[in-house]
C-alpha cells in the first residue's frame, strides 16, 4: 500500500517528472530538455561504472536493478552496459514514462512495498541507486540497503548514491535545524513544489553498520560532487557476501 511518501511522488510524477528526478535551476515546470536530461543519466553511469572496473574489474555485465528508478534516466544509461535493466519505483506515473523512454533492454516493476520482495535474492550483478534514498525515512532507507546487497550476487556491487549530511550554507542550515513539517509547507507555499521532497541524511557510521550487519563490505566510500545544491553526498561501493 502505498504511504504519503510514495503518493508525494506520484504527484511529482504526474506534475513535473523530470524536473522531479533532477532537481536542477530553471528545470521546473517543464524546464528541462529532454535530450539533456538524458545526458546526465548517461555521464553518470559512464564515470560510475569506470570507477567499479577499477576497484572491481570482474564484476559481470548481465542483470543490473535500477531502484528508484523514475523516469529511466539511469536505466536507459544502464542498458547501454548490461544486458538486462529492472527498475523499481513507487509511482506508477513515474514507471509510465519510463517505459516510453526506455529501450527493448529495460523492464519495469511497481514496488511499494518496505522491502524489495518482488526482486529475488542473488538475482542481480549492480544494484543501483542514485538520489533516492535521502527522499525516504531514515529506517527505511537502511533497510533499502539492505534488500540491494540481498539482491545482489556475490560476484556484483552494490553501487548506492546518499546524502550524508546538509552542508553549511543558508539552505543546508535550515535543513539543519527547521522542523520537516516546515520545510515541507515551505517547499510548496514558497518553493512552489508540487509535492514536498523528504529529504534525509544518512551518516557514514549508519550505512556502514547497515552494510556490516547484511555481512557485506565497502570497497570505497567517495565523495560525489556531481548533483551540486546544499547536501553533501556521498557514493557507496558496496561488496555482498
Amino acid at each position: 500500500m502505498a504511504n504519503s511518501t510514495d503518493r508525494d511522488w506520484e504527484i511529482l510524477g504526474r506534475t513535473d517528472p523530470l524536473w522531479a528526478v533532477y532537481v536542477t535551476p530553471g528545470a521546473k515546470r517543464g524546464g528541462w530538455d529532454l535530450e539533456e536530461f538524458l545526458a546526465t543519466g548517461r555521464d553518470e553511469i559512464d564515470r560510475t561504472l569506470d570507477r567499479l572496473q577499477s576497484l572491481d574489474p570482474a564484476v559481470p555485465r548481465g542483470r543490473a536493478l535500477d531502484f528508484g528508478c523514475g523516469v529511466g534516466r539511469l536505466s536507459r544509461a544502464l542498458a547501454h552496459h548490461f544486458d538486462e535493466v529492472v527498475g523499481v519505483d513507487a509511482a506508477p506515473a513515474m514507471l509510465a514514462r519510463a517505459r516510453q523512454l526506455a529501450g527493448d533492454r529495460c523492464r519495469f516493476v511497481l514496488n511499494q512495498a518496505t522491502d524489495l520482495a518482488v526482486i529475488d535474492s542473488d538475482s542481480v550483478d549492480v544494484a543501483y541507486s542514485s538520489l533516492v534514498l535521502q527522499h525516504l525515512p531514515r529506517d527505511l532507507a537502511l533497510a533499502y540497503l539492505t534488500e540491494l546487497i540481498r539482491v545482489t550476487r556475490p560476484d556484483g556491487c552494490v553501487i548506492a548514491q546518499v546524502a550524508s549530511r546538509p552542508d553549511w550554507s543558508i539552505k543546508g542550515i535550515v535543513f539543519r535545524i527547521a522542523p520537516r513539517w516546515l520545510i515541507s509547507w515551505a517547499q510548496r507555499r514558497l518553493l512552489d513544489y508540487p509535492a514536498p521532497m523528504l529529504m534525509t541524511s544518512l551518516p557514514d557510521r549508519k550505512v556502514r553498520s547497515a552494510v556490516a550487519s547484511a555481512g557485506a563490505t565497502v570497497l570505497a566510500a567517495e565523495e560525489d560532487t556531481s548533483y551540486g545544491g546544499h547536501w553533501r553526498c556521498v557514493r557507496y561501493f558496496i561488496k555482498p557476501a
